[in-house]
């Protein structure tokens, strides 16, 4: 274990090294010193320079151009940043998440499948579930910016209108009505309602339906731990752990039944 802390601990330094130099590489320094010019000579102007006589320049083409290199470079680490809370708050992540926990729970293997499966497995299912989402962001709002047809104003309404068709469609009206009743905001149509509201309302909802579903997937193996448990205490086997004599049953219930693919293909079902 002090050998992985070791390692994980070198892996953070060079990292941290490695996004350092890379913001370092961004700021173009121009050193000015009054020597250089001449009384006929195009000097900067004093705008340009800082009081120390050094200063860094930003390009960025304008709301009509396409964006410069160093401007997607912040936008892509701004959003890496961002990505476990977008994850999180804007896609179907919470919901599989809370469901594949339940499974893993009510199976009984408290260990199997590994965090690090059914993380994996979470975010390969969010992709295939927000895929049409992003196919619809990349070709209405992405590529038109990139190429300069479109303002920023425009792509970030773009990218907005196919994420909030998405949490519309998975948010309960009484959810949203608790959070407008808190906030104190009324409103007349479902595109009048901000994100402040609609991001807690869906996250709620998501909550509300994995834990529903879960429950659903807990039945079959209560049934069994019951009848289990019966059994032993017929027998007067009172300090043998029920738990022990059902986990191969359920195990193998959750096989003979197709398990993984009743459960995925059903909770993928429950967003279209």
């Amino acid at each position: 274990m002090k050998k992985f802390k070791k390692l994980y601990c070198k892996i953070s330094m060079i990292f941290a090294v490695l996004m350092v130099s890379l913001c370092l590489s961004l700021i173009v320094v121009h050193p000015v010193y009054a020597t250089e010019y001449g009384p006929t000579d195009n000097a900067p102007n004093a705008s340009d320079t800082t009081t120390g006589g050094n200063g860094f320049t930003l390009s960025f083409d304008g709301d009509t151009g396409s964006l410069s290199s160093t401007v997607e470079i912040l936008l892509v680490l701004t959003v890496l940043a961002l990505a476990p809370t977008i994850l999180m708050m804007f896609t179907s992540f919470t919901r599989i998440i809370v469901v594949l926990h339940f499974v893993r729970i009510a199976v009984g293997t408290q260990t199997s499948p590994p965090n690090q499966v059914i993380i994996g497995l979470a975010l390969f299912l969010t992709l295939f579930i927000m895929w049409p989402t992003i196919t619809t962001i990349n070709e209405n709002a992405i590529k038109p910016l990139d190429e300069g047809t479109i303002t920023q104003e425009e792509a970030i309404e773009q990218i907005e209108l196919p994420v909030r068709e998405f949490m519309y469609g998975q948010t309960q009206t009484k959810d949203l009505t608790l959070f407008c009743d808190i906030a104190d905001v009324t409103y007349e149509d479902y595109d009048d309602v901000p994100l402040t509201i609609l991001v807690p309302s869906f996250i709620l909802s998501e909550l509300r339906t994995g834990f529903i579903i879960g429950f659903l997937i807990y039945i079959p193996f209560i049934i069994i731990d019951m009848v289990v448990a019966s059994v032993l205490m017929s027998m007067g086997m009172m300090m043998l752990p029920p738990t022990t004599i059902s986990l191969p049953f359920k195990i193998l219930l959750f096989v003979l039944a197709d398990g993984w693919n009743l459960v995925i293909g059903s909770l993928v079902k429950t967003f279209y």
